[in-house]
């Protein structure tokens, strides 16, 4: 069998590239971390006949000048990992701008395969790309792609292929001019690097010299830590930029992107390009004239929130309904055929009450995901980020802050983890650690979990308005807080914004199915795995210690006396009429005696130490239990009430839904439902969230977003219950 070739997959954002990636591993991409790092990597196997292609998806990146996480860690794979060959995908409806990448990857001299994507739209353009020509004058293979439906997978394997084979490892750079005020003093560059043997084991000499010219922050603090060439080097490039203000008024950093821009005009120019000399997205600016409008562009987003609500609560009602049934049927066959005690009492009360109230949201978490999916993939979430800039920067946020937000759950369903790492993207540390520190806020796919549970049991009539208002305060709170971290721990100017607006793709079926149950299945996995055990864990704390056998003992007593005065009541019922009269009667002390031995249990304890100050803010005592869970996950909230309620029941056909019983219980008026909201939107973060904050930043202020954030949110809460009762009284 041939020796595995190695194949980067690189590209600039919404090229592409990673649809293109999953069509030729066929979705079966293994993730993985980069070392050090948090940037997921995604590497997956290509097999054709005997040959075997091992692929690493790259992060999207514009160019080879390290400006974020995710554009270092594209080119340290390329240039440390040296693979066989680079396939660059490319958004064939932006070909200059595409090429800006493939140019400089041909500088480093890494043996490369271009996949132009979007062909089928440049067709519908009426422009024709000239590949053979294209791929002539650049001396490199370029494949026609449409990397959504997967036409050119195979092709693209097969230059692979050939590139490996003729390249066989070496890899030979190309040597661009960058004009008369540049190139002598980069020939100078060159040469003291190659003499001096600097940095050389890794970078071209030339290379090494361009990025010095281009102040890449990287490459100079290599160049630092390897010996005395480095002053030399920045001698000649503070003489470079003499001479370029000098003649040109500029910096070479910008000559050098000019000549390359300019290289490849050259190209198009020779005829590659048939119908224009650019494509232009006229569809997409004609929708955009109306979608970023901006008295219309922000309506047209509410509305579309709004109606992702509606849809989800209209559709997902159902298969809900089912998904509660198959469980109450399931603890009923556990309290069927299972003895009584503990271990009965941990199945039905603990794991399926616990667990099947979290899966039980499933439909409406997989609507919303899907739902979710479909803007991303269709190009609306880049134009709300562009809509929400100008709100953005008045509270010390900046545009690229709206990306992170809306995948910690902006638009619920999201998740704070990759949020928070999303956040890399920001080049000002200021504008990133409060984008950090607040996208914990928004109501990730875990909170909406228990926000669903909670708008279903007080708000049954109107439960989309009530999520939409839930949506709209996280938004708030985020602004709120961002502009008072901006002002007092995180001072500083605002950047610019700058941010490619994509064009309008209709989704794939596919596309959006898959990337729908990938979410889906991370949320059943963590019903199945996390949230299994700190259910269990919550009913033993919950269960024990039990009460003592003297106030057991008075319980019964009272019950019996009960049994005894309904049999003096109706002398004439049978045995059967008996039971139920006598049932009806002792629900009440029953009840009492649930809620004293959960009080009396290590969980009840501590809410019970909790009190003096839950009550401030209203928080019902079951409450208390459940949120101290939910640091682990915001999901076990729900498990956590699920069990709370459901302990002590002894016939699960006759429970209530989980919802129905919070509605039911007098400790949960308006003031304190909407505290405990408030709480949940606003507390301390879910444990991997601190410690993804901690690796974004560090442990300071992963500290900070948990102590911080829970004195926040309590405050809130209080205010909230005192001011809403003081209202109601």
């Amino acid at each position: 069998m041939a020796q595995p070739i190695r194949v980067a997959v690189s590209g600039q954002p919404n090229c592409g590239k990673s649809t293109m990636f999953n069509a030729i591993t066929g979705g079966q991409a293994r993730v993985g971390n980069y070392p050090g790092i948090t940037v997921d990597r995604l590497e997956g196997i290509y097999r054709e006949n005997d040959q075997i292609s091992h692929l690493v998806d790259l992060p999207g990146t514009y160019s080879l000048t390290s400006y974020s996480m995710e554009e270092l860690v594209a080119r340290n794979v390329i240039v440390d990992e040296h693979p066989d060959v680079v396939i660059n995908m490319m958004d064939a409806t932006a070909l200059e701008r595409s090429l800006y990448l493939a140019v400089q990857l041909m500088e480093i001299g890494a043996p490369l395969v271009l996949g132009l994507n979007m062909m089928d739209e440049v067709k519908r353009s009426g422009v024709t790309i000239d590949t053979e020509k294209l791929s002539k004058l650049l001396g490199v293979p370029v494949v026609p792609c449409v990397a959504r439906v997967g036409q050119g997978r195979k092709e693209l394997m097969r230059a692979v292929a050939e590139v490996a084979a003729k390249s066989k490892g070496q890899w030979t750079p190309i040597r661009l001019n960058y004009g008369p005020d540049l190139d002598p003093i980069l020939d100078r560059m060159a040469a003291l690097i190659a003499d001096a043997k600097f940095l050389t084991t890794r970078h071209d000499p030339r290379w090494v010299a361009v990025k010095y010219l281009e102040s890449d922050e990287q490459v100079m603090t290599e160049g630092k830590a390897a010996g005395p060439t480095h002053e030399a080097l920045l001698a000649l490039c503070a003489e470079a930029e003499e001479t370029t203000r000098k003649n040109s008024a500029t910096t070479p950093d910008a000559i050098i992107a000019d000549w390359r821009y300019g290289f490849i005009n050259g190209i198009i120019k020779q005829g590659v390009v048939v119908g224009g000399d650019e494509l232009r997205r006229n569809n997409s600016d004609a929708i955009d004239r109306i979608v970023t409008h901006k008295m219309l562009g922000p309506l047209i987003m509410l509305a579309v929130l709004y109606l992702m609500f509606q849809v989800t609560f209209a559709l997902g009602a159902y298969p809900q309904g089912w998904i509660e049934a198959g469980f109450g049927a399931l603890s009923g066959l556990a309290t069927t055929y299972l003895p009584e005690g503990y271990l009965q009492s941990m199945i039905v009360n603990g794991i399926i009450g616990g667990v099947g109230s979290v899966i039980g949201f499933t439909p409406l978490i997989c609507i919303m995901f899907a739902m979710l999916v479909f803007l991303e993939d269709l190009g609306y979430m880049a134009r709300v980020a562009y809509m929400l800039d100008r709100v953005l920067r008045i509270f010390g946020l900046h545009g690229m802050s709206v990306m992170p937000l809306i995948m910690s759950g902006g638009i619920p369903g999201g998740c704070a983890v990759p949020g928070v790492m999303c956040a890399r993207t920001l080049r000002s540390p200021r504008e990133r650690l409060a984008t950090i520190l607040t996208a914990p806020f928004m109501v990730c796919g875990a909170k909406t979990t228990a926000y669903l549970m909670l708008v279903a049991a007080f708000f049954p009539g109107n439960t989309t308005r009530a999520m939409f208002f839930v949506v709209l305060a996280a938004w708030a709170f985020v602004l709120l807080v961002s502009r008072l971290l901006r002002s007092t721990l995180i001072k500083g100017e605002s950047t610019p914004f700058v941010m490619e607006i994509p064009p309008y793709r209709l989704p794939t079926l596919r596309g959006v199915v898959l990337h729908t149950w990938e979410r889906v299945w991370q949320y059943v996995k963590k019903a199945g795995t996390v949230i299994l055990a700190v259910s269990i864990l919550m009913w033993a704390v919950m269960t024990f210690p039990e009460l003592p056998e003297d106030t057991v003992a008075k319980y019964d007593a009272q019950k019996e006396q009960i049994a005894q005065t309904v049999k003096a009541e109706h002398p004439q019922a049978n045995e059967e009429e008996l039971a139920e009269l006598t049932g009806d009667a002792q629900k009440g002390v029953e009840d009492d005696q649930n809620e004293a031995a959960l009080k009396y249990s290590v969980a009840g304890r501590v809410s019970e130490t909790l009190t003096p100050l839950t009550n401030l803010a209203g928080f019902p005592w079951q409450a208390n239990i459940a949120l101290i869970g939910a640091f682990a996950a915001k999901e076990v909230f729900v498990s956590t009430m699920a069990t709370a309620y459901s302990m002590g029941e002894v016939d699960p056909e006759e429970a209530q839904p989980l919802s129905e019983k919070l509605a039911a219980d007098p400790a949960w008026t308006l003031p304190a439902v909407l505290s405990v909201f408030a709480f949940m939107l606003l507390y301390t973060p879910c444990m991997v969230t601190v410690v993804v904050i901690a690796r974004e930043s560090n442990w300071k202020w992963a500290t900070f977003s948990v102590v911080g954030g829970l004195c926040f949110a309590y405050v809130v809460a209080v205010a909230i219950y005192q001011i809403g009762t003081a209202l109601m009284a």
